[in-house]
């Protein structure tokens, strides 16, 4: 594992390397930000959600929930198994991360994203990638996003509540999600469950914890699927 600082010319491939990651924070940023403040989110608050939390999805279904005067546990609960995916991408890394101190792991989990992760992983595997160029990634990535989610809170106290389509941004956001992640019949049929749950439980079941249980059974339904259909081969 290297432990040299990276050279200018290393800083500036890992900047190279992060500016699309950016580029597509900005507006996503902005939009998120533009519904904190509808559903009455100060500036502060959204800074800080964007420092402790630093996960776009998360972040979009928190304020939805907000909004919707959901309880705490339910947003917690649900927070929670959204971002359950970060312990498969940090086990990933971890491969290219042997022999690193405590600290440095610590600051640069904290930094791992969807869009990060995908960067770093595929920079890995090719070769002559370092951890300091990574983590320049995940905090110029960082950086961008706390900064694009309250120009947005500032910038949506001039924006009508419903303009340009923006309270649609976390529907739209997941739908595109979604129909990315379809890659076959396992992954259509574990979709059609998570939304057969989830219409179910809202429907039987008061409250917001219908988001929770058909992540939950869907997720585990396709998990046993999966080990079926490997079996099988």
């Amino acid at each position: 594992m290297d432990h040299q600082l990276p050279s200018s010319a290393a800083i500036k491939s890992a900047i190279y390397a992060a500016w699309p990651i950016c580029l597509g924070y900005v507006p996503i940023g902005l939009a998120l930000g533009v519904l904190a403040e509808q559903a009455a989110i100060p500036w502060w608050a959204m800074a800080m959600m964007s420092v402790l939390v630093f996960a776009g999805s998360a972040q979009f279904i928190c304020v939805a929930m907000i909004a919707a005067g959901s309880s705490l546990g339910a947003i917690i609960g649900t927070t929670f198994i959204v971002n359950l995916r970060h312990l498969l991408m940090s086990s990933a890394l971890a491969v290219y991360l042997h022999g690193v101190r405590r600290s440095f792991l610590s600051l640069f989990a904290y930094g791992i994203t969807d869009e990060s992760f995908a960067v770093n992983m595929a920079r890995f595997r090719a070769g002559g990638w370092t951890r300091f160029q990574a983590l320049i990634v995940n905090h110029l990535a960082n950086s961008v996003w706390i900064l694009a989610t309250v120009s947005g809170v500032l910038i949506g106290q001039l924006v009508p509540a419903g303009a340009f389509g923006i309270d649609y941004a976390l529907v739209g956001m997941f739908i595109c999600l979604l129909v990315f992640q379809l890659h076959g019949r396992l992954y259509v049929i574990t979709a059609l469950i998570a939304a057969i749950v989830a219409v179910l439980w809202a429907w039987l079941i008061p409250g917001d914890s219908y988001i929770v249980g058909g992540a939950v059974c869907a997720a585990t339904c396709g998990y046993l699927f999966q080990i079926k259909r490997d079996k099988s081969s």
